[in-house]
């Protein structure tokens, strides 16, 4: 089979499309046949080397982490999948998801609904879950403001649609190229760049409930000062989560936000999607053989939502 895969870390000189063998489900693993693979900015660091110790590797290993296709084959003790089932998920450890066979955890699996096209289920694991999931770690009340920073990514997109549904109010920092996307997910843009802070403050002077970070560093900092007086907090934790800033936020008082990565967890979130309460947004599709290209759009162009490899 053909994958777009990395033979060492390093940039993206490593990568190309090469032949390699086809996988064989073990226990516990599914095997599909991708029709659509998500592209994270997580993908970027694995390759660059900056997970070692974190993610494992098997070089040469395909790039991505997240995928959408049909059942080929399961391994001993999966139940649940069958061949020719539709289904999406987290891919199995050691592997990557920018291949024509792609192996997936079946804890981490899900059946795509009919209404859910491939390339939104695709982008689900891991930009749609993580907001999912941090929004939950937060559990604020309705009503409550979230501060979204990167709101125009694919988590920040997903954190400003899924937190309306909850009856939040949503203030989303992104460049103004992204007002359209922020504010059709029912989000208050706020325009990034000097001042936003202060824009924030303007718009909700009595300060934000919450904030889910996607930016770090000195954006991540000046966050947790339009945060309103945090004492109903969980054991004094500052209600923020960072997917960007891992140290930072740990320093600041809040927290990462942890990832569940569960087949409930990526059904409920498609049983969203299939029912029309909000829909992924996916920016750009590019064919396998032109993956370096959606590679490329994540890493060097700040994309609106998330882009995906489709087979």
């Amino acid at each position: 089979m053909h994958a777009f895969a990395f033979t060492d870390y390093g940039g993206p000189e490593v990568t190309r499309l090469i032949r390699v063998e086809d996988p064989v489900p073990a226990v516990g693993q599914v095997l599909i046949r991708l029709h659509a693979s998500g592209v994270n900015p997580a993908d970027i660091k694995v390759r660059s080397g900056l997970r070692q110790g974190r993610i494992p590797v098997r070089f040469p290993m395909a790039m991505g982490r997240e995928a959408a296709g049909q059942v080929v084959d399961v391994g001993p003790g999966v139940t649940g999948f069958a061949a020719g089932d539709e289904v999406f998920g987290s891919t199995a450890t050691g592997t990557g998801s920018m291949a024509e066979l792609v192996l997936l955890e079946a804890a981490a699996t899900a059946h795509r609904p009919s209404g859910v096209p491939a390339e939104q289920a695709a982008s689900i694991p891991v930009s749609v879950a993580t907001a999912y999931d941090g929004l939950d770690e937060l559990e604020l009340a309705a009503g409550s403001t979230l501060l979204v920073l990167r709101a125009g990514g694919g988590v920040g997109t997903a954190a400003c649609g899924l937190a309306r549904l909850r009856g939040l109010r949503v203030l989303g920092v992104a460049s103004e190229s992204k007002r359209p996307a922020v504010q059709g997910l029912g989000a208050v843009h706020v325009p990034k760049g000097e001042g936003w802070a202060g824009r924030v403050r303007a718009l909700a002077p009595e300060g934000v409930a919450g904030v889910i970070d996607a930016v770090g560093g000195d954006v991540l900092r000046a966050s947790t000062g339009l945060l309103r007086a945090p004492e109903g907090s969980r054991a004094g934790v500052l209600p923020v989560r960072s997917v960007a800033d891992f140290g930072l936020v740990a320093e600041l008082g809040g927290q990462t936000i942890g990832r569940r990565r569960t087949t409930e967890v990526f059904a409920r979130v498609a049983g969203l999607v299939a029912a029309g309460h909000f829909t992924p947004v996916v920016s750009a599709a590019h064919p396998l053989a032109e993956a370096q290209k959606a590679v490329a759009a994540v890493e060097h162009h700040s994309p609106v939502g998330n882009v995906v490899v489709a087979a």
